[in-house]
């Protein structure tokens, strides 16, 4: 996700190589778009693109969600929706997996405390 993109590097073969990439990147690539959010009210800036999950890890966050019978803190795991360890309330709606949410302009994600609830006024 945070690679930069084949067609950003120059080919070997368009300096005269043999086909090969050269390996660094091209002078001209811009920078890649970010967003910001807010991971439990702290402004992050992250990658256009990139999952809710993602930019609680660029945050440096304690926890994500704690788990309801003992409150021990859970970060994303699994980052692609299996293990749910990365539930979280995001832009005020609950038990959302932040690993399948991609982020959006002034996004707020809070960790998720205690046992799930099914609705919350």
């Amino acid at each position: 996700m945070f690679a930069l993109r084949p067609d950003r590097f120059p080919s070997a073969s368009a300096a005269g190589g043999a086909g090969q990439r050269s390996g660094t990147p091209d002078a001209r690539a811009e920078p890649p778009a970010t967003v910001e959010v807010f991971v439990d009210g702290i402004p992050v800036r992250v990658p256009l693109g990139a999952s809710a999950a993602a930019a609680v890890l660029l945050a440096d966050a304690p926890l994500i969600r704690e788990t309801p019978v003992f409150g021990a803190p859970r970060l994303p795991y699994c980052l692609m929706g299996v293990c749910f360890d990365c539930l979280a309330e995001i832009d005020g709606i609950a038990n959302r997996q932040a690993c399948m949410v991609p982020v959006v302009p002034g996004m707020r994600i809070a960790p998720q405390r205690g046992a799930r609830v099914a609705f919350r006024p």
